[in-house]
């Protein structure tokens, strides 16, 4: 029988019982449980965080009938039974201190009445202390799972008062695991953020973070096998390496993942089409926010080069650009380097379905008219497919054209060169066109390069200067293509400060034994 997708669904007994497809996560629960007791995951939202800890709370429960044919079936104690902690804080959106508080404080008095323990504290973090120590004392050491931790911060990351405030009421529940300990078997906390210890754990000193550890790496979202293996009844007719181009591409220094919401969305949709499922349930305002503030270039989100330092943490009023696209899953880890007593990554776009949607959003924000922008779509995507590049001139001039002067009086971005380098780069970005910014050769670097269907576009940018295309020629950056035997096509394109727009415009078609 056909299982069914469990699109929405986390909670493992549900899954189980409903005949949907369960990806087998046990072993790497019951490694957990055997060497260690105190753990912290981080992974982008709709990951499946939520059902991984679903799954060690039916573990720590002991409903071994639901676990006949996993990993842990044979290899765990049934017989015992832990009382458990389990709070997700996805489940609220607190706005004000006091909301947080009774929100934290509910949940502690919904566990004491499972539970028939009285509690006499009335401060929150005091009530968790006693409610863990009375749990041990009248059954089995306790367990606390805690999924969002961080969603109340980030949830007001904008309201730099408030997002501190929360942080402190969070920092005094978190602190009572590290006094909590001998009354303590197992806690594991998942979040999409990694707050420094310092702000938010507080000296939690037997935390291990296993976001980084290449033996968790799969712990959540789904590897190639899981798709070709577990979901085969649901692949007739698909295009495997087409859905590894747009939604495969996750990496946390081991094998390389898909996110299970994109999958799931993907096979139930009877089209089979290609679409930013996961992008399209949210992206924060705030990421474009910093985006702007910093007056980041688009397209050095295609590359980026940070240490371990900056990736792994970041703080209230602190944070940084790159670590928050890394932690929100925007851009993955492409390849990691030590240099002395440094790692360094270097961070990439995980696949076509955030490149194209991450830059479509950029580009929304850098000219402000989606209108505009949805009417030069066809026209610009032709020009380009048929290799018209005098139209592919007039689509780009009549877009800059269109951003509204408005824009640039609330605006400074179009003073720095990398604003109009960006909008070009986005829109080919946006499209799903292979992008190489700063594209290095042995005479020096090509500003954009666009790969399509045996076709290369070697772009130069000039703002208020001449000579791109004469630059082009004289250090032969085409040499690098021409053993691809693919056609190349030399563009400049120069830009004026003071119009916002392009002044000069030339290409040229490579021969196949050129004499420049």
């Amino acid at each position: 029988m056909k299982k069914k997708l469990p699109i929405g669904i986390q909670t493992f007994e549900k899954i189980v019982e409903g005949n949907y497809v369960y990806v087998d996560k046990t072993k790497m629960a019951f490694d957990l449980i055997e060497n260690g007791n105190c753990f912290f995951l981080s992974r982008p939202r709709r990951f499946g965080k939520s059902l991984f800890l679903s799954t060690l709370k039916a573990i720590f429960e002991g409903k071994k009938e639901f676990f006949k044919g996993l990993y842990i079936y044979d290899k765990w104690d049934w017989s015992k039974k832990y009382p458990i902690f389990h709070i997700d804080f996805g489940n609220q959106k607190a706005t004000t201190d006091k909301e947080l508080i009774s929100f934290i404080s509910n949940q502690i008095d919904d566990v004491a009445n499972l539970y028939e323990i009285s509690l006499s504290r009335k401060v929150y973090y005091e009530k968790f202390r006693e409610l863990l120590e009375k749990l041990s004392q009248k059954h089995e050491k306790a367990v606390v799972l805690i999924d969002e931790y961080d969603k109340p911060i980030l949830d007001n990351i904008t309201e730099n008062k408030l997002a501190i405030e929360m942080r402190e009421i969070l920092r005094g529940f978190y602190t009572v695991l590290k006094g909590a300990d001998p009354f303590l078997k197992f806690v594991f906390l998942t979040g999409v953020s990694k707050f420094s210890k310092v702000s938010i754990f507080s000296g939690l000193n037997n935390l291990m973070d296993i976001t980084l550890h290449p033996s968790y790496s799969s712990i959540c979202g789904y590897t190639q096998k899981d798709v070709e293996v577990s979901f085969k009844d649901w692949l007739n007719g698909v295009d495997l390496e087409k859905v590894k181009k747009w939604y495969d591409g996750y990496s946390w220094l081991g094998e390389s993942l898909y996110n299970p919401f994109d999958i799931l969305l993907f096979l139930d949709n009877p089209k089979k089409s290609y679409k930013s499922y996961w992008f399209e349930t949210g992206t924060p305002t705030f990421l474009i926010d910093i985006i702007k503030a910093n007056r980041y270039p688009s397209f050095n989100l295609e590359k980026i080069e940070v240490s371990d330092k900056i990736l792994s943490s970041f703080d209230v009023g602190n944070i940084k650009l790159e670590t928050l696209l890394f932690q929100t899953g925007y851009l993955t880890i492409k390849k990691e380097e030590e240099f002395g007593t440094d790692i360094i990554y270097t961070l990439t776009y995980p696949n076509l379905e955030v490149k194209s949607a991450l830059n479509l959003y950029i580009l929304d924000y850098l000219i402000e008219n989606a209108t505009r922008q949805s009417a030069i779509a066809k026209p610009f995507y032709e020009s380009v497919i048929n290799c018209d590049l005098d139209k592919l001139k007039d689509v780009l001039v009549s877009f800059f054209a269109s951003i509204p002067y408005d824009w640039y009086r609330k605006n400074k971005l179009d003073k720095f060169e990398g604003y109009y380098a960006s909008i070009i780069y986005s829109l080919f970005a946006s499209f799903g066109f292979e992008t190489v910014p700063e594209d290095k050769t042995n005479k020096g670097s090509i500003d954009l390069t666009i790969g399509f269907d045996e076709k290369i576009f070697i772009f130069e940018f000039k703002v208020d200067e001449k000579g791109g295309l004469e630059q082009i020629k004289e250090k032969k950056y085409y040499e690098k293509y021409l053993a691809e035997k693919k056609e190349v096509f030399l563009i400049a394109i120069e830009f004026n400060k003071g119009k916002r727009n392009i002044i000069n415009y030339s290409w040229e078609k490579l021969l196949i034994n050129p004499k420049l």
